[in-house]
């Protein structure tokens, strides 16, 4: 058997004005942000389902360039992230992943419109499920995924953090 280095997982709490969340990346790239007010077991449960026998050492340093930009998007002065990511996930996952990347700030999009973006219209339910395990919250923007009439539908931060981030960029949006 082939050993492998198992990458460190490297997390901080991006604590800022009234957001509170857990926040992981590898050396390639963002890979975790977790749901407001949510406790570390929800990193350490997905670390261990995305990157088994993986140390998670907490380091604020390494986080830092990623709470800039979250900070700033917080503050409604930022629209879109510059910053590396390290997508961990099934192919079709990264399919739905990238279409929500492309979702313009500001805008929603129907799951059954991110079916057809990814070329596969008769998998709604898939994308559902595949948008339920984005782990980096926010910069992979799910919350701007909602119903076909409109109407908010589930969210891994829930829908109160779904809320909030659609209405700030309804704000962000209007300058």
């Amino acid at each position: 058997m082939k050993s492998q280095t198992k990458p460190t997982i490297y997390w901080s709490i991006l604590n800022y004005k009234d957001w509170k969340m857990y926040m992981a990346a590898t050396s390639k790239g963002l890979c975790f942000v977790g749901s407001q007010n949510m406790p570390f077991e929800e990193l350490a449960e997905w670390a261990n389902k995305r990157f088994p026998g993986s140390p998670i050492v907490e380091c604020q340093e390494e986080l830092k360039q990623y709470e800039i930009e979250l900070a700033e998007y917080l503050d409604g002065k930022r629209k879109s992230f510059t910053m590396p990511f390290d997508y961990n996930g099934t192919n079709f996952q990264l399919s739905v992943w990238t279409a929500l990347s492309e979702i313009p700030y500001g805008e929603t999009r129907s799951y059954s419109e991110i079916a057809h973006a990814i070329n596969k219209p008769a998998a709604v339910r898939a994308v559902g499920t595949a948008i339920g395990a984005n782990p980096i919250l926010i910069t992979v923007p799910c919350h701007r995924v909602v119903g076909k009439n409109g109407a908010l539908t589930g969210y891994r931060g829930g829908i109160e953090m779904k809320t909030r981030l659609l209405e700030l960029e309804q704000k962000g949006g209007s300058h």
